[in-house]
């Protein structure tokens, strides 16, 4: 080859692979045509210069997982230098062996000289990883164990001043912290540390705020559980406290599911009369790419609880719960599940074992519209010789107003084996502030024959602090 075709060939190439594109597993190309995104088309004008690169030098690399080698990025002259250096090393070989002519020779030399600067700058940097790498490893948490925290305040103002106990604003908060270990890649054990002081005086009869949790500050684990994978598709769990029902599931479908400030965006069919929060066992099984099938079973803790062994143990716990849930989850217009539930919230096992266990059935679907979303549930609660039907629906829009925002409304009929009949209305904006703090402020309204009033009308703002 002549001096100017290698010079031709090598900045037609737009990048020279051995750099390889940041974040992708890269493989060596035998033939230019198992790149698929080059082809001998006039969109594909390098197509001449790529395959005397593959063919004659050996140096260029594709995408491992799409075969394809992206000519039309962008580049910096780091990164050109970078590649360069790479196909000089394959030439390197070509050399030993006596394939060069005395032309190519010097042009490859003449290259060196022109980006030796960046190629010394590069090596610096490199080198400055490697010593940040190095301190970083020194200095770390753990090689297996990553902490992760979250710290929610929850500020309540009612509106109205007419719902007996509850006419005073009050604040509540809560604090996580897991740390997560995995030993495989593709396991986690989970070990968290929470903390909270909500008496669930507001919206009592609703399940309360979302991300509170009761007690008086007091650190206790509350998730201490271990997770894993067997193959592509099969998940499985064992936990010794805190999962139950939805813990279970890939996704409870709905998107208010965690934006929503009031607890019955979780949605609420998966609590209402369920029991468990002791040891708990699961698996999820995927079948193809859309399907998932989930099924958990969960024993209540403490006397007569899973930890009893006189009285009570994992399968005679006084409160226990099932779930099997199959989900159609997609990257379009529809997300969608079908469940059964059962469970029998702590009442003592009599006589009538059926009669102590709720039985629930339901659906749940989201429509995705891309920034838009109309979401619902409805379920069917019977426990022997009562029933009950509870449902929910809503909407939503990402980006209103702000860049990755999300505001949601919806409507829930909530289960109620009495003659209360609750409902709730909740309308809520999530406010990211940076990649740490999320405002979200919301307007809830519930009829929940509570207090004086049964009408109550919450100002509510909560700050989600998250690393």
């Amino acid at each position: 080859m002549s001096n100017n075709k290698l010079w031709k060939v090598l900045l037609a190439s737009p990048v020279l692979l051995g750099m390889g594109l940041a974040g992708s597993a890269q493989a060596q190309v035998s033939t230019v045509d198992e790149l698929v995104d080059v082809s001998p088309t006039p969109d594909n004008w390098a197509y001449g210069a790529l395959q005397s690169l593959v063919e004659d030098y050996g140096c260029i690399e594709g995408d491992l997982g799409t075969r394809t080698y992206r000519g039309n990025q962008f580049m910096t002259r780091y990164e050109f230098a970078a590649g360069l250096n790479a196909c000089l090393d394959s030439i390197r070989f070509l050399i030993a062996d006596g394939g060069i002519d005395a032309e190519t020779l010097e042009t490859i030399q003449r290259l060196q000289e022109q980006f030796a600067a960046e190629l010394a700058t590069l090596r610096g940097r490199v080198d400055a990883l490697e010593v940040e790498t190095a301190e970083l490893r020194a200095q770390q948490f753990s090689t297996t164990t990553k902490l992760r925290g979250q710290v929610d305040a929850n500020l309540a103002v009612p509106f109205d001043g007419d719902v007996g106990a509850q006419d005073n604003t009050a604040f509540t908060a809560r604090a996580r912290l897991n740390f997560d270990a995995s030993f495989t890649g593709d396991d986690r054990l989970r070990v968290r540390l929470q903390a909270g002081d909500d008496d669930f005086g507001i919206l009592n009869n609703a399940g309360g705020l979302a991300n509170s949790t009761d007690g008086n500050l007091d650190v206790e684990i509350d998730d201490f559980y271990y997770s894993f994978g067997v193959g592509d598709n099969l998940d499985f769990i064992i936990a010794a406290n805190s999962i139950v029902t939805d813990d279970f599931v890939v996704s409870t479908i709905v998107p208010f599911d965690g934006p929503s400030v009031a607890d019955p965006g979780g949605p609420a069919l998966y609590d209402f009369d369920m029991g468990g929060g002791g040891f708990a066992i699961g698996g999820s099984v995927g079948l193809g790419d859309n399907f998932v099938i989930d099924a958990g079973y969960s024993a209540d803790q403490g006397g007569s609880g899973s930890n009893d062994p006189s009285d009570g143990g994992i399968t005679g716990a006084a409160s226990q719960s099932y779930i099997v849930q199959g989900s159609y989850i997609s990257d379009g217009l529809i997300d969608a599940a079908i469940l059964y539930a059962r469970g029998n919230a702590g009442q003592s096992l009599g006589e009538n074992d059926d009669n102590d266990f709720t039985d629930t059935f339901a659906g749940l679907l989201n429509l995705d519209f891309g920034n838009f979303f109309v979401a619902g549930t409805v379920a069917f609660h019977d426990n022997g010789d009562d029933d009950d039907f509870s449902w929910m629906a809503g909407a939503g829009l990402q980006d209103l107003v702000f860049e990755g925002s999300e505001f949601g409304v919806y409507y829930a009929d909530l289960p109620d084996y009495g003659d209360n009949d609750p409902q709730m209305v909740e309308a809520y904006l999530g406010i990211p502030v940076s990649q740490f703090l999320t405002i979200t402020p919301a307007i809830i309204y519930g009829d929940l024959n509570e207090g004086a009033d049964t009408d109550q009308w919450y100002g509510a703002l909560r700050a989600t602090f998250s690393f």
